[in-house]
């Protein structure tokens, strides 16, 4: 193991929490303080306390409730996100009866979902995931629900062309929408990381990408990939 291996393993992971329920805030907060690599520096009831300690605080991670009184965790995110130029990243929390926000969470520089209802392994795993700044994007729901309101509501970021894209490229994206990590893409496509982390630096400056959350989007909206993990895309 490496020395920036090993320094990434004992990184630990500072961590806000906010939501208005308080059982909810308090049962994240004292799972989250089991794990040695995770420390919770900071909890809020609402949107506009978030964003304040968030500013105080300096979060590695903030992991806001969607709907809060004050001011919604989108809009959190957006100023929490805007505050910290990126460096504090965000991971939501839903409910199945709220995902018409999943779009726009995305859009305001979201990286990942979690739901209320989430076992306490994948609460870890979806804050460590995107703490180290992937994209937890994975789980096909999540997936179905972007395309979804891709296709119902339009475009709601300024849709680039992909017209510049080379045929990897193109496919490496596709693969990054179907919820592939590097690893996976590497694996499918029989290249090296190395190579891999090339043409997404590439496609991601070609086409003005943020993170990989906004790739997905970005798939959908070109027709890269459909609902249920179609593939819409077409190389040159």
């Amino acid at each position: 193991m490496s020395s920036a291996e090993r320094a990434e393993q004992s990184r630990v992971i500072r961590t806000l929490v906010a939501d208005d329920q308080a059982v909810v805030r308090t049962g994240f907060v004292n799972l989250l303080g089991t794990q040695e690599d995770i420390e919770v520096v900071a909890e809020a009831e609402d949107g506009a306390r978030a964003v304040l300690a968030a500013r105080e605080t300096r979060p590695d991670l903030a992991l806001l409730d969607i709907r809060m009184p004050h001011k919604n965790g989108i809009e959190a995110a957006r100023e929490i996100l805007a505050a910290s130029g990126g460096a504090t990243k965000v991971l939501m929390l839903t409910t199945f009866g709220l995902d018409e926000y999943v779009y726009d969470a995305l859009a305001a520089g979201a990286a990942g979902f979690l739901l209320k209802d989430a076992t306490f392994p994948e609460l870890l795993h979806a804050v460590r995931v995107v703490a180290a700044g992937n994209a937890l994007l994975a789980p096909e729901i999540t997936k179905r629900l972007i395309a979804e309101f891709v296709h119902a509501r339009g475009s709601r970021l300024p849709l680039p062309a992909a017209g510049d894209l080379t045929a990897r490229e193109t496919e490496v994206l596709t693969l990054i929408a179907r919820g592939l990590s590097n690893a996976e893409i590497a694996g499918r496509l029989t290249i090296t990381d190395h190579t891999v982390k090339t043409h997404i630096n590439r496609l991601f400056a070609k086409l003005e990408l943020r993170d990989r959350a906004q790739a997905v989007i970005v798939a959908y909206e070109l027709g890269l990939v459909r609902a249920g993990g179609e593939s819409g895309a077409r190389y040159r």
